[in-house]
């Protein structure tokens, strides 16, 4: 790599890095965390799941044109988070569903029953 230019007069400082040695920069020092899926097989190679979780937030919110409060939008991203959750625990969803309407706390944990 030819060495960088010298700065143009009348400028103080450090001359600025272009975007591509940055990014070059930050992968070397985060190789180990950004390649830990090779390694580790429990983390995923991609970032769909978390993507299909906001799926339908941005559908709600592009049909209906968004929410009339901020409390109705937490309220909906609440329900859809322990929705979300007792799916991947393999909890049953309706039971989930009958528990919240109880006003019970759903049983929601490491352990995937109810």
């Amino acid at each position: 790599m030819p060495p960088p230019a010298p700065p143009p007069k009348g400028k103080r400082g450090r001359p600025a890095r272009g975007k591509a040695l940055c990014l070059l920069d930050r992968l070397d020092a985060t190789s180990a965390q950004i390649l830990s899926f090779m390694s580790d097989f429990d983390i995923p190679f991609d970032n769909n799941q978390a993507e299909r979780d906001m799926r339908m937030d941005k559908l709600k919110q592009k049909n209906s044109g968004g929410f009339r409060s901020a409390q109705g939008a937490k309220d909906f991203c609440d329900l859809r988070s322990v929705l979300s959750t007792a799916k991947k625990q393999a909890v049953n969803v309706m039971e989930t569903i009958r528990n919240l309407v109880k006003g019970a706390m759903p049983k929601i944990g490491t352990s995937g029953h109810m």
